[in-house]
């Protein structure tokens, strides 16, 4: 009998730390140690990318889906050229704004990446969610690279695919 008490404990001590998790994609990231003013900004190349992100993905019918984890990858590919972003918003399947990731323009430097994770349990964007994102660069360095690849796994079973951004602009 005590032995069923104490894994009862133990299971619902468990169950009450999992309660807790937050959505890491609600928590802002350590965005403020990226945070700048960009130099001779006037100078600067300007762009904005659009790139498709599923939280959720259908599987038989409509009314059953998936949910899936993203990461979402802000690429620098350049070897000696940093680059800016000024915006990171996402918007779920209707198009209506969910959150902004960061307040003031960040830096990535020369082949760097920063990323955003969308967490599996985080559902709001939807089967069409997306995001805008509005960068800058110097006028012959690279455009940044903007990926996102979802993945969910279920005991053996797996899924995984792969988007990219589309310059809008």
């Amino acid at each position: 009998m005590k032995i069923l008490l104490k894994m009862l404990l133990i299971a619902l001590l468990i169950q009450s730390c999992q309660d807790k998790a937050e959505t890491s994609s609600i928590n802002e990231v350590n965005w403020e140690k990226r945070f700048i003013e960009p130099r001779f900004k006037d100078s600067l190349t300007k762009g904005t990318t659009y790139l498709s992100v599923y939280s959720q993905i259908y599987s038989q019918t409509e009314s059953r889906t998936h949910d899936l984890t993203a990461t979402v990858s802000l690429r620098n590919t350049n070897a000696k050229d940093t680059i800016y972003i000024g915006k990171a918003e996402y918007f779920d399947t209707h198009g209506n704004s969910i959150r902004n990731y960061f307040r003031k323009t960040i830096f990535i430097p020369p082949m760097a990446t920063a990323e955003i994770i969308i967490d599996e349990h985080d559902r709001e964007g939807g089967t069409g969610a997306n995001f805008i994102f509005e960068w800058m660069i110097k006028p012959d360095s690279n455009e940044p690279f903007f990926e996102a690849v979802m993945i969910s796994t279920s005991g053996q079973q797996g899924l995984s695919f792969k988007t990219e951004g589309k310059r809008l602009n």
